[in-house]
């Protein structure tokens, strides 16, 4: 394991012209695509167009977190985009603009994250014969665990494996009392058994789609980048959310128990780029310490009190040093090619 930590040292300021973080970047085109038994998710693409005499780089595969959507991640979609990637995002079945598996329109329900990456291998196949290489796969927060969970049941293996993977903020694994991950599940087991377990396992707002207050101290110090999330939720009521179901909590503790196993994350040979902060309070930073060091290439970078969960939609200087740290690990694990000669 490679692990980076943070500094106080001065950062440089980003070099990328100003995007509009809320509004679809004019090179970029949403569509949908088809899940293996039917229904359609949304997606959405940038061309990968490289700069005038420079190859393309290869094609990156983002997946957001859970409540969340990719209009969220544009700045940084987009950003690699001028990078020279092929990047695509996606959401996940049931969640933003495509559709919901519960018994309301807000609530985060799931049967079993086994669903997910049956969904995202599908989607994996058919994206990676739309693509050219490198192929790099990228999450945040429950992308994340999903991403790993589908490399370490080897979903993900086919004819073309991801060449390389970053994750931001992954739950790997969930923050909760200080009790072993055996006794967080079988409390979330028996939520699930003395209720409907597709009902709310914690209070939202009072007001459906309202942000709840103090949120923002979970998520960013940034608190324009913040309100960028409420902005897409009122121009697109379909993308709001809550809190999730109790099933979804009990089949996340399960899953996370599948990761803690000995021998799983160790099976997962390429290069893992882990992005991590010790003020994380939604997810585990000590699981994804862990992990980073259990991966055989595994690396960490890991940030301070600086950086709440969401370190692609921090402040600032912050996010540059994230942004830093992904493009150092894509030069390392995909390199630039050399233009071609004239």
């Amino acid at each position: 394991m490679t692990k980076e930590t943070t500094t106080n040292a001065p950062q440089a300021e980003p070099t990328h012209s100003q995007i509009d973080r809320r509004s679809i970047p004019p090179m970029a085109r949403e569509s949908t695509w088809k899940l293996a038994d039917g229904p359609a998710v949304r997606r959405i693409d940038w061309p990968g167009v490289a700069e005038q005499g420079k190859p393309p780089r290869g094609s990156i595969l983002f997946l957001p977190g859970r409540g969340d959507a990719y209009e969220k991640y544009l700045e940084s979609l987009e950003e690699w985009h001028r990078d020279g990637w092929r990047v695509t995002a996606s959401d996940w079945r049931g969640q933003a603009g495509s559709g919901r598996l519960g018994k309301d329109p807000f609530t985060g329900h799931i049967e079993d994250f086994s669903i997910w990456t049956d969904d995202l291998a599908h989607l994996w196949k058919a994206w990676v014969k739309q693509v050219p290489g490198p192929h790099i796969i990228a999450g945040h927060s429950m992308g994340g665990h999903l991403i790993m969970r589908a490399l370490v049941d080897g979903k993900l293996d086919g004819d073309t494996p991801p060449d390389a993977c970053f994750l931001s903020a992954p739950m790997l694994g969930m923050q909760g009392p200080p009790v072993p991950l055996i006794v967080q599940h079988l409390v979330a087991k028996l939520m699930t058994w003395i209720g409907d377990p597709t009902r709310q396992a914690w209070k939202w707002s009072e007001k459906p789609g309202e942000l709840p207050p103090n949120r923002a101290n979970l998520l960013t110090h940034d608190p324009v980048r913040y309100a960028d999330e409420q902005y897409w939720r009122d121009t697109r009521p379909e993308l709001v959310m809550g809190p999730a179901s109790w099933r979804w909590v009990e089949r996340g503790f399960a899953s996370s128990r599948v990761l803690e196993r000995a021998g799983a994350l160790e099976r997962v040979t390429l290069p893992v780029l882990i992005v991590s902060t010790t003020d994380d309070k939604l997810v585990s930073h000590e699981a994804n310490v862990r992990a980073a060091k259990r991966l055989p290439n595994g690396r960490l970078f890991e940030l301070g009190e600086e950086a709440h969960h969401e370190v692609l939609r921090e402040t600032d200087t912050v996010r540059r040093r994230v942004m830093d740290a992904i493009a150092a690990f894509l030069d390392e694990v995909a390199p630039r090619r050399a233009p071609a000669a004239p």
